[in-house]
C-alpha cells in the first residue's frame, strides 16, 4: 500500500482533471491510500473523488497566479499527511507541488503527468522555460502519447526518467449498450431524424478546441446536399461565437448544443461519427471515448492522434485547420454500413490498447518503482 498525494491545478470538467481522478479513485479500490489537492478554487468535480477511510481532500484556494498563503496550506498539508510519493498534473501543479515539498522539509518523490502537446501563445511559452528545471528536478515524467514525448524532449522538458503510458478508458462503463429504440429517442428529443447524418463533437467550448471549424464543415456538407447535422457536447466561452457563426453560414437549425453533459454516452450514441477539429491535443480522452461506444474518429492530425486512428480501419485524420480535407473525410463516413464497420474497429482497438486496467496498472507500477529505487538522474524508463 503506498500513500500518494495527487495535485491539480482545479478540478473543472478537463480531461487532465478526469484523468488524475480515475487514477485516484482506481488506486484507493486496490488498497492504496490516496490524497487529493487541488490549487485553485474550481471544484465541479471533487465530487467524484472516492474518500475511503484515511483519505482527504483539500482545496487550497490560491486566489493568484502564485499564492503563497497557498502554497503555505500546501506545505503545512504535506507535512501531516507525510505522503510516500506525489503525483502532480501538469506544469502549474509542478510548481505547487516542488515548492511546497522544499518548504515542508520532506524529501517526497516527485511524478508530473504532462497533458499538453504544443503551447500556442508566447505566454505558455515563457512559462515553460521556467517551469523546466522543476521537469528535471522531478523523479518521473509520465507522458500521454510516443509523439507527445518526442515533441518535448527534443525541447529539453524531461526529468530524471521517463515513459509513456496512454490514457485510457472504462471499456464496461463506454460499451455499445444503446439500442435502435434508444438511439432514436435520444435523437428524437435533440431535434434530429433518423435520416439526418449527425456529427458529434465532444470538449470544452474554448478556442483551441475549434468547433468553428465544426460548423463551417456542416454548411460545405449540406452545400453538397448531404444532410449533416453537428451535436456540440459541451459548454464553455466561444458559445456565443458558435452561435453566431451557425447563424452567419445558415445552418443554426442544423447546429445543437446540448450543453456540459455530465454522462455523455447516450448522447454520443446519437451520433453517426464523432469528430475533434483541435488546434493541439496531446492523446484526447473524449476521442477514446467516442472509440470505445463504437464510433469512428475524424481528428485532426495532432498529437497522439495517429497513435489512436489508422485512417480507414477506424476513423481518419486531417490536416489542422482544413476545413476541406475534414468535409472530405466526413463525407466518406455517410456510408452507415461504412462507418458501423469503423465504428465497431475503433472499439477494438480500445479494448486491445486504451483500456483503463492497463492504464491504472501502470501508474500503480510507476508509482510504488519510484517509491522503491529513486531513481538517478539519466535514467530511461522503458516503453
Amino acid at each position: 500500500m503506498t500513500r500518494a498525494m495527487f495535485v491539480t491545478g482545479s478540478m473543472c470538467h478537463g480531461g487532465a482533471e478526469r484523468h488524475s481522478i480515475t487514477i485516484m479513485n482506481r488506486l484507493a479500490e486496490r488498497g492504496h491510500e490516496c490524497h487529493a489537492i487541488c490549487i485553485k478554487s474550481d471544484t465541479d468535480q471533487f465530487n467524484r473523488i472516492h474518500t475511503p477511510e484515511g483519505a482527504s481532500v483539500l482545496c487550497l484556494g490560491a486566489t493568484r497566479y502564485f499564492d503563497a498563503a497557498a502554497l503555505g496550506r500546501f506545505a503545512a498539508h504535506i507535512a501531516r499527511i507525510e505522503p510516500a510519493v506525489m503525483v502532480a498534473a501538469n506544469p502549474y501543479a509542478l510548481m505547487y507541488a516542488s515548492l511546497a515539498t522544499r518548504l515542508s522539509r520532506r524529501r517526497v518523490p516527485l511524478i508530473v503527468t504532462f497533458h499538453s502537446n504544443r503551447l500556442l501563445g508566447i505566454k505558455e511559452q515563457l512559462q515553460m522555460l521556467a517551469y523546466r528545471p522543476l521537469f528535471w528536478a522531478a523523479d518521473r515524467l509520465v507522458f500521454v502519447c510516443e509523439n507527445q514525448k518526442r515533441y518535448w524532449m527534443n525541447r529539453g522538458v524531461l526529468s530524471r526518467s521517463n515513459e509513456v503510458i496512454y490514457n485510457g478508458v472504462n471499456t464496461d462503463h463506454f460499451s455499445i449498450a444503446c439500442n435502435a429504440q434508444q438511439r432514436g429517442l435520444v435523437r428524437a428529443a435533440l431535434g434530429f431524424r433518423d435520416s439526418d447524418y449527425v456529427i458529434g463533437l465532444s470538449a470544452v467550448l474554448r478556442p483551441e478546441k475549434n468547433h468553428l471549424q465544426l460548423v463551417d464543415a456542416i454548411g460545405l456538407l449540406r452545400a453538397r446536399g448531404l444532410p449533416a447535422k453537428a451535436l456540440i457536447i459541451g459548454d464553455g466561452p466561444m458559445r456565443a461565437a458558435i452561435e453566431i457563426r451557425a447563424r452567419e453560414r445558415g445552418v443554426e437549425d442544423d447546429v445543437v448544443i446540448c450543453g456540459f453533459q455530465n454522462d455523455v454516452r447516450s448522447y454520443v450514441a446519437a451520433c453517426d461519427v464523432m469528430t475533434l477539429c483541435s488546434f493541439t491535443e496531446a492523446f484526447s480522452l473524449a476521442a477514446i471515448e467516442s472509440m470505445a461506444l463504437g464510433k469512428p474518429v475524424v481528428h485532426s492530425d495532432v498529437g497522439g492522434a495517429f497513435e489512436m486512428i489508422v485512417p480507414g480501419l477506424n476513423g481518419y485524420l486531417f490536416p489542422v485547420g482544413d476545413t476541406g480535407a475534414l468535409v472530405a473525410k466526413l463525407a466518406l463516413l455517410t456510408d452507415r454500413v461504412v462507418s458501423e464497420r469503423m465504428g465497431n474497429n475503433a472499439r477494438q482497438m480500445v479494448e486491445t490498447l486504451f483500456s483503463e486496467q492497463a492504464m491504472v496498472d501502470r501508474y500503480e507500477q510507476t508509482l510504488l518503482e519510484v517509491c522503491a529505487t529513486g531513481l538517478r538522474p539519466g535514467t530511461e524508463v522503458p516503453g
